[in-house]
């Protein structure tokens, strides 16, 4: 069990940083390629460089594999292999042939499989650093944090299954306590503002920076006008679930209350699929070259954040 009283004092450096993980489904691997070459080019590991980590649905699993694991970032990177992406994303028979989608898409089975590959049996309070994914509570109407600190008894498998169960693609996660939870981008895909209001109280300390890794946006243009007679169907193949994602508002108010110790790796997705579980080799490439324009316009400012 992580014990809360280590991470409380304020003099140990200047700043407690926060690295804060998107949801994005395998968009999520943009993150992934730029903090390899963060860690790359500043020699340092990206556990070693910060204090706290949160992330939500995809992003969630890579919060939990640093905090949980201390991996390095290839070790992330082993994760997101197309083969386990194809155990994750396993389709029923009945969806592949149906015409209309009447469940979810992916059952948990593959995904939780290979979550246990590389958790194991821990529990999130046995995490090496404060590690934290958001959730939301479908009967109780309500986004939860599920914590080292605050929730020392949930397993990393069920704590990464629950954030990433996205409606439409999996299956409502059953939880031990009689919860049902789903994926915590309903209620903030970037959990940035969090994970800097949960480090204020952790380390009891003003001094925290907080550097969150995006997804992508999708930009592309929706008619107003065509939008007016769309039902269920409509705003399904026109993207209602991005653009609940994609609210900026948290953005902005951290934004508003630290200013440049926020700093913010996102952009328009461009080329990259909107669709969050596009595995295709056309698609990963495209991924990765984001990632590296990422590089070019955020590197030297991600590398003066991890040395600061």
């Amino acid at each position: 069990m992580t014990n809360k009283l280590n991470f409380l004092n304020p003099f140990s450096k200047k700043y407690k940083k926060v690295l804060a993980f998107d949801g994005g489904g395998v968009r999520a691997i943009m993150g992934i390629y730029f903090l390899r070459k963060l860690e790359e080019e500043s020699s340092k590991s990206i556990f070693e460089s910060f204090d706290l980590f949160i992330g939500t649905s995809a992003g969630a699993t890579n919060a939990l594999m640093l905090g949980m694991n201390g991996s390095k970032i290839k070790d992330l990177e082993k994760f997101w292999t197309v083969d386990n992406l194809k155990k994750i994303m396993n389709q029923s028979f009945i969806d592949k042939t149906s015409i209309f989608q009447t469940r979810p898409k992916y059952s948990n089975e593959g995904k939780k499989e290979i979550l246990h590959n590389f958790f194991e049996n821990k529990k999130i309070g046995q995490s090496l650093k404060p590690v934290v994914v958001t959730a939301y509570d479908l009967e109780a109407r309500k986004p939860i944090l599920l914590s080292s600190y605050g929730d020392p008894e949930v397993t990393a498998v069920q704590a990464a299954n629950a954030s990433s169960a996205a409606p439409i693609y999996f299956p409502t996660a059953s939880m031990e306590d009689g919860r049902w939870l789903i994926d915590g981008g309903i209620a903030t895909n970037n959990p940035s503002l969090l994970g800097y209001i949960e480090a204020k109280k952790i380390f009891s300390t003003n001094n925290i920076k907080v550097l969150g890794i995006g997804a992508g946006l999708n930009k592309r243009k929706i008619s107003g006008k065509n939008s007016r007679n769309w039902g269920a169907l409509g705003w399904l193949r026109h993207d209602i679930l991005g653009i609940m994602l994609e609210s900026s508002l948290q953005n902005e108010i951290l934004k508003d209350l630290i200013g440049d110790d926020y700093l913010r790796v996102n952009s328009p997705i461009g080329n990259v699929n909107r669709r969050m579980d596009d595995m295709s080799e056309k698609n990963l490439h495209r991924i990765k070259e984001l990632a590296d324009d990422w590089w070019l316009k955020f590197g030297k400012k991600s590398i003066n954040f991890i040395n600061s």
